[in-house]
C-alpha cells in the first residue's frame, strides 16, 4: 500500500534513521537554510524543525536529499526498477492474437487503476478559515540573504485550462507579498503560464482560479515537477508511481480538486492583468534570479490539518535536493526517451549543469551526422529544450564516470568541426542568455568520426589489457601487497 500521507512517509524515514529531529527553535529567516544546506551537502537525514521561530507548525525539510530516500518515497528497491515499470507499460504494442491480448490485461489493469478519484472530504479540510487567517502563520522560509522575502518553495500549484478544462499542476516559487497576497512565478513557457494567457485571451470574469496544496505523500508531492506529457493528468501519472490512485477533494471556495491527504491547501484568484515586481531569488543556478513582473495570487480560504506540517524545500549552490528530484526523472523518464529516440543509450546530467546547462547523451551511432540527430531530438522534448549545451558520445562510453566522459570526449573532437550553435528558448533563470528567454545552445559531437563525415584518418583503436594478463594478476595481486603501500 501507498504512503497514505507525508507523516506516515516521515514514520518511514524514522525507522529507516532517514530522520533528524530538530528539537531548538530554529528562525525560518537563513537559519533552516543553513542548518539544511549543511545536511543536503553531507548526505545527511531529512529534517523536522519541531520548533521553527514564530509559527505553531513544524517544518519539514530535505525530504528526498538522497537517492537512497528518493528510492523509499517510490517504494523502489532502486530507481531502474521504477524505469523497467514505465518501460513495460510503453512496451504496450497492437496484439496479434489471443495469448498476446491476454499478456495485456495486467499491463491495463494496472493503467486503469492509477486514474484519480473525487472523494467526499479530506484530512486536508479539517480545518476551513475564510477570515483571520495569515500565511505568516506558517514557518514559509527566506532562504537567502538577498531573496525579495518569504517563498513558499515546493507548492503544487493547481490551474484549469479555460480552453478545455485540463487540469495542470506546477510547482512554481511564490514570494509571499503579505498575509494573503504572494506572487506566482509563472515563466512563460509553463503550462500555469498558457492557462493564465488563454483566460486572459478570453476573458473569463478577470480571474483565474488556484489552488496550492502543501505536503502530501511523497510521490504526490512530486506531480508538478515531473516532466509529464501535456495532455497526461500529473495526478494520474503519480497514482501510476504510487500503485495507487491519488484522492482529491473539491475546494470549498474555488472550482478545483486537491489531494485530500494534503497538510495545507490555499485556495484564490490569480487577478488577470495585475502584475507586481517578484524577486530576487536564490535559484538553483546557486545565483540570485533577478526582478521580475509576475501575476499576484490573492489567497481568500485556507484549508488544512488540525496539527499541519509544512513541507519546504531549498534551492541554492549545488548540490541540492532538487539535485536528487532531477536525477530521479533523468533515471524514471530515460524509457520514455528511448521509446521516442532508440539509438540514445543513457543520458546523464551532473548536479553542477544545474538540470538545464549540461546533458550528455551516449547513443548507438548508426548514420553520419547521428550525433546531431540526437541534439536536435533532445532540444525538442519538453523541458529538455533548455539544455544549453548537449555532449553525445559513443555507446560504449561510461556516463556514470565523469573522469571518462571527460576523457574520451575531449580526445574525441576538433572542435571546429564537431561543435555547432543553435538559438532558441532558453530558461528563463538563465542569467547569462543575450535576453530573457531566448538565447543560444551548443551540441558536441564527441563520438567516434567516420569517413562519410569527412574524417580522412584512421580512428585509433583504444588502449586495452588483454584478458589473460589481467586474470594472471589477478591470481597475483594478493601476493604483492601493493595496495597496502603509502
Amino acid at each position: 500500500m501507498a504512503y497514505q500521507n507525508l507523516r506516515q512517509f516521515l514514520q518511514k524515514l524514522e525507522k529507516e534513521g532517514e530522520l533528524a529531529r530538530v528539537a531548538p527553535e530554529v528562525d525560518p529567516i537563513l537559519e533552516i537554510t543553513e542548518i539544511t544546506d549543511r545536511a543536503v551537502k553531507a548526505g545527511g537525514p531529512a529534517l523536522l524543525f519541531e520548533r521553527p521561530k514564530g509559527s505553531k507548525v513544524p517544518a519539514v525539510a530535505n525530504l528526498v536529499g538522497t537517492e537512497r530516500r528518493m528510492e523509499l518515497a517510490l517504494e523502489a528497491e532502486s530507481l531502474d526498477e521504477v524505469a523497467a515499470r514505465i518501460a513495460s507499460v510503453l512496451d504496450v504494442q497492437s496484439p496479434q492474437g489471443i495469448l498476446d491480448k491476454i499478456k495485456m490485461l495486467p499491463k491495463l489493469a494496472e493503467l486503469g487503476s492509477v486514474f484519480p478519484k473525487t472523494v467526499r472530504s479530506g484530512d486536508c479540510q479539517e480545518v476551513v478559515r475564510t477570515e483571520g487567517f495569515s500565511l505568516f502563520d506558517f514557518p514559509i522560509l527566506q532562504c537567502w540573504p538577498l531573496d525579495g522575502g518569504r517563498y513558499i518553495t515546493w507548492p503544487m500549484v493547481i490551474t484549469k485550462n479555460p480552453e478545455n478544462g485540463k487540469r495542470n499542476v506546477g510547482c512554481y516559487r511564490m514570494q509571499v507579498f503579505d498575509e494573503r497576497t504572494t506572487g506566482m512565478h509563472w515563466q512563460t513557457q509553463k503550462h500555469g503560464a498558457d492557462h493564465y494567457r488563454s483566460a486572459s485571451s478570453k476573458g473569463k470574469g478577470g480571474k483565474l482560479d488556484v489552488a496550492v496544496a502543501i505536503g502530501a505523500d511523497p510521490v504526490t508531492c512530486l506531480a508538478g515537477i515531473l516532466p509529464v506529457p501535456p495532455d497526461m493528468d500529473e495526478f494520474m501519472f503519480s497514482g501510476f508511481l504510487r500503485r495507487e490512485s491519488v484522492e482529491l477533494v473539491a475546494c470549498k471556495t474555488v472550482d478545483l480538486e486537491v489531494p485530500a491527504n494534503a497538510e495545507i491547501v490555499l485556495e484564490g484568484q490569480v487577478e488577470l492583468g495585475e502584475l507586481r515586481t517578484e524577486g530576487p531569488f536564490g535559484d538553483h543556478t546557486g545565483f540570485y534570479s533577478l526582478e521580475g513582473q509576475y501575476p499576484v495570487f490573492h489567497v481568500t480560504c485556507i484549508t488544512h490539518r488540525k496539527d499541519p506540517l509544512y513541507l519546504t524545500t531549498i534551492v541554492g549552490p549545488p548540490p541540492q535536493e532538487d539535485y536528487f528530484i532531477g536525477h530521479a526523472i533523468e533515471r524514471i523518464f530515460l524509457p520514455v526517451m528511448k521509446l521516442q529516440h532508440p539509438e540514445i543509450v543513457d543520458v546523464a546530467m551532473p548536479a553542477e549543469g544545474i538540470f538545464q546547462n549540461l546533458m550528455i547523451v551516449s547513443i548507438r551511432k548508426s548514420y553520419p551526422g547521428h550525433a546531431r540527430k540526437t541534439m536536435n531530438a533532445i532540444w525538442s522534448l519538453g523541458q529538455a529544450m533548455f539544455t544549453k549545451v548537449i555532449v553525445v558520445v559513443d555507446h560504449d562510453v561510461n556516463l556514470r564516470d565523469s573522469r571518462e566522459v571527460v576523457w574520451k570526449a575531449l580526445c574525441a573532437i576538433d572542435p571546429e568541426r564537431d561543435i555547432q550553435f543553435v538559438l532558441g528558448p532558453v530558461d528563463t533563470l538563465d542569467h547569462a542568455a543575450r535576453r530573457q528567454d531566448f538565447g543560444s545552445k551548443m551540441g558536441i559531437d564527441a563520438t567516434r568520426k567516420w569517413p562519410e563525415e569527412g574524417y580522412a584518418g584512421r580512428w585509433p583503436d583504444e588502449i586495452r589489457m588483454d584478458a589473460a594478463t589481467k586474470r594472471r594478476v589477478d591470481s597475483l595481486w594478493h601476493q604483492l601487497e601493493i595496495a597496502k603501500r603509502k
